[in-house]
C-alpha cells in the first residue's frame, strides 16, 4: 500500500498545484480536509500531513509568500469499531492541524454543507456497505452457496454485487457533492480491476477464491458448519476505472481531473511470499471470519490458507490487477 500510496502523494501535491483555487476559500480561514476510512498507521498521517503542505505551497504561490495562511482541521472518519484511540493516541506531537474523529460510513453524510475542502481516501471504497440481500437468500437465483464472494460464481451473484457497487458508490458521491465546497477536490487510491478483465482473473479475487475453498474444506472435515459457509460473503467489489467514471457522470456533480495507474507494490522481504499474503490477507479479513465463525478456527483456517497459496502461487501471480488514483472536482453547480 506504500508504495501506491507515495506515488499518489506526487500526484496529489501536482493536482493541488494545478487544480485548487485557494482564493475560493480565502474567506473561510479554516480548511478542511476528510480523510475516509482512514487507517490507524503511520500511512494516515503521512498523507494528511502532504496534502497540508501542498496548499500551503499553493497558498503562498497564488496569494503571496507573506499571506496569512489558512488554520488546517482534519476530520478522520472510519466505521464504528475503528480504534479511534490508538488513532487519537499516535497523532503527531508536531502537527499543524486541529484533529477529530467521525465514526460512521462514508456512503452516507457524514458533515455539515459545503464544509469540506479537500476528501481522501486510501484503499478504503472497494469495501462495500453491506453484502448484498441476494447472495445470502436461499430462495433467491443469486444465491451464493459454497463461495465467500462473485468470482466464479452465477452470473446472478456478479448482477447482485454490482447492483450493490452502483447503489453504494451513487450514495458516496452523493454525500460527498454536498458536504464538498464548490471547487473542492476529492482524491482516491482504490484497488480494482483493469477495464474488461472480470472479476475471476483478478489476483484478490483468486485469493478469495482460495480463502472460501478452505472454508469449505474445513465445512466438509465437519469442522464448521456448511451452512455458515453458505451465509457468509465478503463485501467487497473492485471497481474498473471505467465503472468509477460511469459512477461520477451518472452522479453529475464531479468532474474527473485525473485519473492514473499507480505501481503494485513489490514487496519483498525475509517472510515467504505465501506468508506475507497470508498475513495481510488475515489482517484485512481476521475480524469479519471471527465475528461469523468465531475465533477457534482462526490459526487453523489460516495455516490451510497458506498452504493452498503456496500450491497455487503461479495461477496467483497470473492474477491482473491495479491500484488506480482519481481526482474528483466539486463542480461550480448547485
Amino acid at each position: 500500500m506504500r508504495v501506491g500510496a507515495n506515488a499518489a502523494t506526487r500526484l496529489i501535491i501536482e493536482a493541488v498545484a494545478e487544480t485548487l483555487d485557494v482564493e475560493t476559500f480565502v474567506s473561510s480561514h479554516t480548511f478542511r480536509i476528510a480523510d475516509l476510512g482512514c487507517s490507524v498507521g503511520p500511512n494516515t498521517f503521512f498523507a494528511v500531513q502532504n496534502i497540508i503542505e501542498a496548499v500551503q505551497s499553493k497558498h503562498q504561490c497564488q496569494e503571496g509568500l507573506h499571506s496569512q495562511l489558512p488554520e488546517f482541521q482534519v476530520l478522520f472518519n472510519d466505521h464504528t469499531l475503528n480504534d479511534f484511540n490508538t488513532l487519537f493516541a499516535s497523532l503527531p506531537p508536531d502537527r499543524k492541524y486541529y484533529a477529530a474523529g467521525v465514526p460512521g460510513s462514508f456512503y452516507f453524510r457524514l458533515f455539515p454543507n459545503a464544509s469540506l475542502h479537500f476528501v481522501y481516501s486510501s484503499y478504503a471504497i472497494h469495501w462495500l456497505s453491506k453484502v448484498p440481500k441476494l447472495v445470502v437468500d436461499k430462495s433467491s437465483p443469486a444465491w451464493n452457496k459454497g463461495r465467500i464472494h462473485c468470482s466464479n460464481s452465477e452470473d446472478e451473484v456478479g448482477k447482485a454485487y454490482e447492483a450493490q457497487y452502483v447503489e453504494d458508490m451513487a450514495c458516496f458521491l452523493h454525500a460527498r457533492a454536498q458536504e464538498v465546497v464548490c471547487g473542492g477536490l476529492v482524491a482516491l487510491i482504490i484497488t480494482g480491476r483493469p477495464n474488461g478483465i472480470l472479476h475471476s482473473q483478478t489476483t484478490q479475487n483468486i485469493i478469495y477464491d482460495l480463502l472460501g475453498s478452505c472454508l469449505m474444506d474445513m465445512a466438509r472435515k465437519g469442522i464448521i458448519n456448511e451452512e455458515k459457509v453458505d451465509s457468509f460473503n465478503l463485501p467487497t467489489y473492485h471497481m474498473s476505472p471505467q465503472e468509477l467514471e460511469a459512477a461520477v457522470d451518472r452522479n453529475g456533480y464531479f468532474s474527473i481531473e485525473r485519473m492514473e495507474d499507480l505501481p503494485l507494490s513489490t514487496e519483498v522481504g525475509t517472510l515467504p511470499r505465501s506468508q506475507l499474503l497470508t498475513s495481510h490477507v488475515r489482517a484485512a479479513l481476521d475480524g469479519m471470519i471471527k465475528a461469523h465463525f468465531g475465533d477457534v478456527i482462526l490459526d487453523e483456517l489460516f495455516d490451510l490458507f497458506r498452504k493452498k497459496i503456496e500450491e497455487e502461487m503461479p495461477m496467483i501471480e497470473s492474477g491482473r490487477t491495479i491500484n488506480f488514483f482519481a481526482l474528483l472536482r466539486r463542480k461550480e453547480m448547485d
